[in-house]
């Protein structure tokens, strides 16, 4: 392993820790003063500076074998080679004489898919994070193991703006051509797991494998189901079902044989997490997970999840196995069932729709949710957000693409979308009240079992979607928005003004069919 280090330029290292066990990583990490143990046996670090992902300074290698499939703009940014070069050089040379610690994996259940991968780590915490986030090879795998794809993260090298050709001390930069991610300054995990995403979003789709940002969970007789949504909609809760098998928590591919789960753990948020209202996540966290940024009593060595004066996006990291009801590998058939999820903080959204195959590739595209008035500074009223695909940095490809392969997933195994609103009725927020959560999860559960085929609908006249008009166990008069609302007029305002944001925010999608524009609403 010295000599494969030497060739990358890193000679002279003084030790080379190569997928050691989380028991071992969490010993290394506490002795390299790197984190502490809290009492739930859980090694819980500080990740400075960077407590979360850093868009402004990720950047793509420019090459002409990729030029022409990357949807340049704000979020997918060229960086020249000569440039991407010489910081990876530094880069090796900052890790020259220093220990050094590997991690050989693959990013895939399916082996029919998988990439293998090698992280090189600057600290044995970011080691424990990708032994636990990836899925890991058997020892007969390992002896022949040949990575893919190499990831160098060395978190004390920082970056010379001025020289280098960056925005800042941070730069995490994926090169096709080399076949390698460089993650530079940042000790946020999720560059490590988000960097590997955008990778397979990209070679996935060249495969035939449509790649989602997405949960997904199974019942005992193998269908399937994938829950779309953005942070606070709902999503782990909601797929987190005691009567269904996890095939994972956010990152999927659904192949000609089905979908597979991209990874082998999870990377839960747990601010305010409680054993009550999340109990899975609240036992998973324990010996061999990795908790970042959460603050911890000295003495007694508990966490305090409620505590956000680090940051809100507190985190911790564990295998999906640490979930008791999880599938082993991560592979499923093909889903049946497809739901996104949204959070109307406006109020007009119907609590759930049926799309078809156009309005599904409609709200796909559009990725939308709303903000709270309260939950970030300067924001007084609902802010609607649109994140294309659920998951906007991190697909780099243009959204068509992804969009027509759900089409023709749907259409090929006959899977129905929903599109599920957990957020508020008879008002805005603030006035109305939010959906209860057992409508919801028998929303959810009709959605599944296939008990809304048969019900009748009506088309939604602005949001142009199909409501139903009855679902068990759900009063029937919740279905229809409007008529919550005590003012009906200033319904349809509102209805009217969250319409016109859909068609605006499309309007940015260069080359869009024109069947997933005429899907949206009508104003």
């Amino acid at each position: 392993m010295r000599e494969y280090l030497e060739s990358m330029g890193i000679p002279g290292v003084t030790a080379v820790h190569r997928n050691l066990s989380p028991a071992e990583l969490t010993e290394r990490a506490l002795a390299r003063g790197e984190g502490k143990l809290a009492n739930n046996g859980a090694l819980v670090i500080n990740t400075g500076k960077y407590t979360g992902r850093s868009p402004n300074d990720r950047f793509i290698v420019d090459t002409p074998d990729i030029h022409d499939k990357v949807d340049w703009g704000k979020i997918n940014v060229p960086i020249p080679r000569e440039k991407a070069d010489a910081i990876f050089r530094n880069m090796c040379a900052y890790m020259q004489n220093r220990e050094v610690f590997i991690v050989d994996a693959y990013v895939g259940a399916d082996a029919k898919y998988n990439l293998p991968i090698r992280v090189i780590c600057e600290n044995a915490a970011s080691a424990l994070f990708a032994t636990q986030a990836f899925v890991r090879p058997s020892a007969e795998e390992l002896k022949a193991f040949v990575p893919g794809f190499t990831i160098l993260c060395a978190p004390g090298y920082k970056c010379v703006p001025e020289r280098d050709g960056v925005n800042s001390e941070a730069a995490i930069i994926l090169d096709f051509q080399y076949r390698r991610v460089t993650i530079a300054c940042s000790m946020y995990s999720g560059e490590i797991k988000k960097g590997m995403f955008s990778v397979m979003n990209f070679l996935m789709p060249q495969k035939g494998v449509f790649p989602m940002h997405c949960s997904a969970n199974m019942g005992r007789e193998g269908d399937a189901a994938l829950f779309f949504g953005l942070s606070g909609t709902g999503k782990t809760t909601l797929s987190a079902d005691p009567n269904r098998m996890l095939i994972g928590d956010d990152e999927h591919g659904w192949s000609d044989d089905g979908v597979f789960n991209f990874e082998g753990g999870c990377y839960a948020k747990c601010i305010n997490l409680s054993r009550e209202n999340e109990p899975q996540i609240w036992d998973a966290i324990r010996f061999g997970s990795l908790v970042e940024n959460v603050i911890m009593d000295d003495a007694s060595r508990t966490l305090d999840y409620a505590d956000s004066s680090i940051t809100e996006n507190t985190r911790a990291a564990y295998p999906v196995e640490y979930i008791p009801n999880c599938v082993i590998p991560g592979v499923g058939g093909h889903p049946k069932t497809i739901i996104f999820l949204t959070a109307d903080a406006f109020g007009v959204l119907p609590p759930i729709a049926k799309l078809d195959k156009n309005m599904a590739m409609y709200h796909f595209v559009s990725g939308y949710t709303s903000k709270l008035a309260g939950t970030e500074r300067g924001i007084k009223e609902p802010e609607a957000t649109f994140s294309t695909l659920f998951g906007a940095p991190f697909f780099l490809m243009h959204p068509s693409v992804y969009a027509d392969m759900l089409g023709r997933r749907m259409d090929e195994h006959e899977a129905n979308a929903f599109l599920i609103n957990t957020g508020w009725s008879g008002g805005p927020y603030g006035v109305g009240s939010r959906m209860k959560i057992k409508y919801t999860r028998a929303m959810v559960t009709a959605a599944l079992t296939g008990a809304l085929k048969d019900v009748e609908y009506y088309l939604h006249p602005v949001f142009n979607v199909w409501v139903p008009k009855s679902c068990p166990n759900v009063p029937s008069e919740i279905l229809n928005p409007r008529e919550m609302w005590t003012d009906m007029d200033a319904y349809d305002a509102q209805a009217r003004e969250l319409a016109a944001r859909f068609v605006e925010n499309f309007t940015r999608y260069r080359n869009m069919p024109q069947n997933i524009i005429d899907a949206g609403p009508h104003i």
